[in-house]
């Protein structure tokens, strides 16, 4: 394996480390009243390497040629929100959203209550 293909198979180990299926969907947590809640977040990571093989004649003190490079890399976890799991129904409860991102976690919620109007007020001229 060449040093610059070491440098990056190292780096991708250590991010493998840091990142699995648990960091994005925590683990389940069940309260007394069956209740289950899931932790959800946003996981993103960048990666970069680079590096050069010298293809002069100089050597090391042990036979190797000279080589430079270098990786780095990073890793951003953000929690997003709850998963609730009650009875028969699922709802996604957001954390720390503002603006127009806030307008779209209330869209579901408002069509469920535009139908649930609807259907009432056909009921009632129906009657």
């Amino acid at each position: 394996m060449t040093p610059i293909a070491e440098l990056v198979a190292t780096a991708m180990n250590s991010i493998k480390e840091m990142v699995d299926v648990n960091t994005i969907v925590g683990e389940p947590v069940e309260t007394s009243d069956g209740t289950v809640i899931i932790p959800i977040s946003r996981v993103s990571f960048g990666f970069g390497a680079g590096g050069t093989e010298f293809s002069s004649k100089a050597k090391t003190a042990e036979g190797d040629s000279n080589f430079g490079g270098g990786t780095g890399g990073g890793v951003s976890i953000n929690p997003m929100g709850f998963l609730v799991v009650c009875g028969g129904s699922v709802q996604f409860l957001p954390i720390g959203t503002s603006g127009p991102d806030k307008l779209t976690d209330y869209i579901p919620v408002a069509i469920e209550k535009m139908t649930e109007f609807i259907k009432k007020k056909k009921e009632e001229k129906e009657e």
